[in-house]
């Protein structure tokens, strides 16, 4: 389709290209050249849900790691009998394609059945959850004798630099608590014997091995779209979508989509370049490809004018951030409005299934659950904590207050366990279609319905000792009986929904609440607030919040 002159024309983003401190083979160098300090801490496997994250510059990410994790993952294997097909993604970022080569030729020399893209393009995370899922559920099977699992090479919006290795069990979502630590101990232990026993062949071999395949990722996901989203709705609307992939694995999903479906969709930026030079510099600078950011998401928020509505993903499309002509939306608003539509036009669904959010996401989407006679289950931070619901159809939609969610197909059975902003992304466009309001326009309605929150999330310094008496918390260390000028009604150091520990607390009164958390790779702790009275009441609920969590420092 034709690029209207005002988007071809206009430049992608507000501020001028960025020029790295480093180029691509400095990057892929360091990945190969870097053996890993096991005395330094930071340069161990350090295996959380997300997988293992880190750099080459700084020795936290090398072919010495990759190695060391793609044997303990054929190794897990081994022990449960996992015998089918592993499913291999990977992003755009620049360590990415080294990491999957040598993954590649551990996995082979292993045996493993591994299934890759053909031609060597980006896969997106969501469409190696729906292969995994799409295998192992097969004629209604949800645990096959040759049963699936996978990879995906991706640090999902980190900088440049950074590089990611994540594993997905056979329910098509991230590994389990249980499963990622025995993943790091096991592939420390391999690191600390400089990788002996690791098995590995030359890539070229491993490329050609009979147990590779060479397959399409693309067209099965894009067949099987309409079975999630109401596709002829968004075709015979006529609404006018951009696209902005920011550099990352759905670019070569939005044509595919666009020419199948009939959409009228520009991809408002085709340009890969693993350094991401277009990418406006983020909030403090740094180069992040982070689509819930209105400074990442500066260049297609420049273009929404052209739009009936306008969408972007991470490099790994599990993200998604939606823009309509007011601009970008805050990705707590998005999911509220997207839980009220899909609530009431999935019919399918099952009744008694829950709705997932985290415990530090709006609480107006408490109010729109309850409108609907819908049942809430609140986790603690992390989609993880949404895969088995999603698995079995017990949650109907699980999602973040970052930006990540997925929800189940048309018929009430699971379509991704992992985050899929690409769905994300389409359904704001079915809601657009079907309702004639876009998904800023229904939260602006909601909010008259119910209250409009004020909801932030801030950063403030803690030592190592402090984020470890945080995490630790129990109910009791509170003893204050106000916050902000109201009654405290709860005290949570474990999810409503789960039980499970949250790492941190939640206080909550009938005027607000907040959430601290630590930071896992940080000095600081993190400080989420929502008022449900005004701005000024925000940033009470926040001063009050550190003034509690120090004396909880001190007390402990």
């Amino acid at each position: 389709m034709a690029i209207p002159s005002s988007v071809e024309n206009a430049p992608h983003s507000a501020v001028e290209r960025n020029v790295p401190a480093f180029t691509v083979d400095q990057l892929i160098a360091a990945f190969y050249d870097t053996i890993p300090d096991m005395e330094s801490p930071a340069q161990r496997v350090s295996f959380g849900t997300s997988g293992h994250r880190g750099a080459s510059i700084s020795g936290s990410f090398t072919e010495s790691h990759i190695l060391a994790i793609s044997q303990t993952v054929c190794d897990y294997r081994k022990s449960k009998g996992i015998a089918g097909p592993l499913f291999m993604g990977k992003d755009t970022h620049a360590l990415s394609a080294p990491a999957l080569r040598a993954a590649l030729e551990v996995l082979a020399a292993n045996g493993v059945h591994a299934c890759i893209q053909k031609d060597n393009a980006p896969t997106a995370t969501p469409v190696v959850s729906r292969a995994i899922l799409s295998h192992n559920m097969r004629g209604g099977k949800k645990i096959p004798t040759d049963i699936a699992d996978g990879i995906v090479i991706t640090p999902s919006h980190n900088p440049p630099e950074d590089g990611g290795f994540k594993y997905n069990e056979y329910h098509g979502g991230p590994a389990s608590a249980e499963v990622t630590a025995w993943i790091e101990k096991r592939a420390n232990d391999y690191l600390a014997a400089k990788n002996s026993g690791v098995k590995r062949m030359p890539f070229k071999k491993a490329n050609q091995a009979d147990c590779v395949r060479h397959m399409d990722f693309i067209r099965p996901y894009v067949d099987d779209l309409q079975n999630v989203i109401n596709m002829q709705a968004i075709a015979a609307s006529g609404l006018r979508l951009g696209a902005d992939p920011l550099g990352g694995s759905a670019l070569p999903l939005w044509e595919p989509i666009a020419k199948q479906y009939g959409i009228d969709l520009v991809i408002v930026n085709k340009e890969l370049d693993p350094l991401f030079p277009f990418m406006p510099p983020d909030h403090d600078g740094k180069i992040r490809m982070d689509c819930s950011s209105p400074y990442a998401m500066a260049g297609l928020i420049h273009h929404a004018v052209d739009f009936s509505l306008a969408f972007g993903n991470d490099p790994d499309a599990d993200r998604h951030g939606i823009v309509t002509k007011a601009g970008l939306m805050n990705p707590n608003h998005y999911l509220c409005a997207a839980i009220f539509y899909l609530l009431q036009h999935r019919p399918a669904w099952p009744r008694n299934a829950a709705v997932g959010k985290t415990c530090v996401s709006s609480s107006l989407i408490d109010s729109v659950c309850a409108s609907l006679d819908r049942k809430l289950y609140e986790t603690p931070v992390g989609f993880k904590w949404f895969v088995d619901g999603l698995y079995t159809s017990a949650l109907v939609f699980g999602g973040e207050e970052s930006a990540g969610a997925s929800f189940l197909r048309l018929d009430g059975t699971p379509w991704s366990t992992d985050k899929d902003g690409i769905i994300l992304n389409l359904l704001a466009a079915e809601m657009t279609a079907v309702t004639g309001k876009n998904p800023a326009e229904i939260y602006a309605e909601l909010t008259r319905r119910f209250f409009e929150p004020y909801y932030a999330r801030i950063d403030a310094p803690a030592t190592a000792a402090e984020k470890k008496t945080l995490k630790n918390l129990t109910p009791a260390a509170v003893t204050q009986k106000q916050l902000a000028g109201a009654p405290i009604s709860q005290v949570l150091t474990t999810a409503p929904g789960d039980n499970e520990p949250i790492g941190g607390l939640k206080v909550v009164t009938e005027n607000g609440w907040f959430a601290a958390r630590p930071s896992g790779t940080e000095e600081l702790y993190k400080i989420y607030a929502e008022s449900f009275v005004n701005e000024a009441h925000l940033a009470q609920l926040q001063e009050e919040a550190k003034e509690l969590v120090a004396a909880a420092f001190t007390a402990g």
